[in-house]
């Protein structure tokens, strides 16, 4: 019988794997086809993923309050019951409508299924296996997202449907629901920590910089994963690549790159807080400009994609961090209320840039978030950002 460190680490890699690989980036990476198939235009491409953002964004407040009140179980199955209908009904959607509910289930999936682990560790895991058990969690986006990009590639190559390969999504996201109800039993029904009135501290005036940060990353972040893969394609693809290779290629890489994020907390160590961040809205800010400005040549497209799969996976592990210690008294909340800052700007950005590209372009619209990067990076200050509770402090 597997110890409790093992049960929740490979549940939590699987469910993290499917909702936020194939279930959040999907659709991204199968844009292209989409466009053909349901006659999308870039503006009804921002606003389909802004809706499933929106579904991700909601499940994050549900899966708090379940969590508080049932345990970590539930809302687990419940989003990779979500991820597996939704994959399942884009796979045999013959109508928008049946896309948008489809990309609707499945993205919101990703707002059940990961911050609930972080209850379930702390209370059925010892404190010294812990950090090493979240980090087998958070692993499982990167796999999640290159394994997503290799079933597209495998499709792409061999003369499948695109169909086929959202059908192998709802396969795996059935086997992962089924690893969470046999691993999870020994949290079903333990409710987690409570505060009579958690919320109230959310108002800290230390914790600005936090959400405006979460708020710039959840606003990049997502429309690179909703457009990148097809601007590329729509610019003529890179040579040598089936054009609906080209996407394939990027998301594996983007989760490959992803892996840099177990170095979080070595790279924070030697560069503080603000140094790192700074780094990573950098890093952001190039990434974005290679795809705006050389969406055909190899190196650009590659190393784009390395730099912001890097980026979404280390500032993920940053806002986890940072929160963590601006609410220690508030564990089962600490994860949830930077992911909803980064919801929120998840749901803006992709329907702001689909308007942006229709009306500009698609290179105009990735300098636009290259920019919010960097006025991101700029804006970051010692003096104004603490990793402990308390006020800010002024000069």
């Amino acid at each position: 019988m597997l110890p409790q460190f093992w049960k929740l680490s490979i549940a939590g890699f699987a469910a993290t794997a499917i909702t936020y690989g194939p279930a959040r980036m999907g659709f991204g990476l199968f844009l292209s086809e989409f466009r053909d198939v349901f006659d999308l235009s870039t503006s009804d491409a921002g606003l389909i993923s802004s809706l499933g953002f929106l579904g991700m964004l909601l499940g994050l407040f549900v899966a708090y309050g379940l969590t508080a009140r049932h345990g970590a179980r539930l809302p687990v199955l419940i989003g990779l019951v979500s991820a597996t209908i939704g994959l399942a009904l884009v796979a045999r959607a013959e109508t928008q409508a049946m896309l948008y509910a489809g990309v609707f289930l499945a993205m919101s999936s990703a707002g059940f299924a990961w911050a609930p682990f972080n209850n379930a560790v702390h209370q059925t895991v010892p404190d010294r296996d812990r950090p090493t058990a979240l980090s087998l969690v958070s692993t499982g986006t990167s796999i999640g997202i290159a394994m997503a990009g290799l079933v597209a590639l495998v499709a792409q190559t061999t003369g499948f449907s695109w169909r086929a390969g959202w059908f192998v999504f709802a396969g795996l996201s059935a086997v992962a629901l089924s690893v969470a109800v046999a691993d999870m039993a020994d949290v079903a029904g333990r409710p987690g920590p409570r505060s009579s009135s958690p919320w109230s501290a959310l108002v800290r005036h230390s914790a600005r910089p936090l959400y405006a940060v979460a708020l710039s990353f959840g606003v990049g972040s997502a429309i690179y994963i909703s457009f990148a893969a097809d601007r590329i394609a729509q610019a003529g693809g890179l040579a040598a690549l089936p054009g609906g290779a080209t996407p394939a290629l990027v998301f594996i890489a983007f989760g490959l790159c992803g892996l840099c994020g177990l170095a979080t907390g070595a790279l924070k160590a030697r560069l503080g807080l603000v140094g790192l961040l700074r780094a990573l809205m950098l890093m952001s800010a190039v990434s974005m400009g290679l795809v705006a400005l050389a969406p055909t040549l190899w190196p650009a497209v590659l190393v784009s994609a390395g730099l912001q799969g890097a980026f979404v996976m280390m500032t993920s592990a940053i806002l986890a961090l940072w929160s963590d210690r601006l609410f220690p008294d508030l564990p089962s909340l600490s994860f949830t209320v930077a992911l909803i800052a980064v919801g929120v700007g998840s749901v803006l950005g992709p329907a702001l840039a689909g308007a942006v590209a229709s009306r500009f372009g698609g290179e105009a619209m990735f300098l636009g978030v290259a920019a919010l990067c960097l006025a991101t990076a700029a804006a970051l200050r010692r003096d104004r950002i603490r990793e402990r509770p308390g006020r800010i402090m002024t000069t």
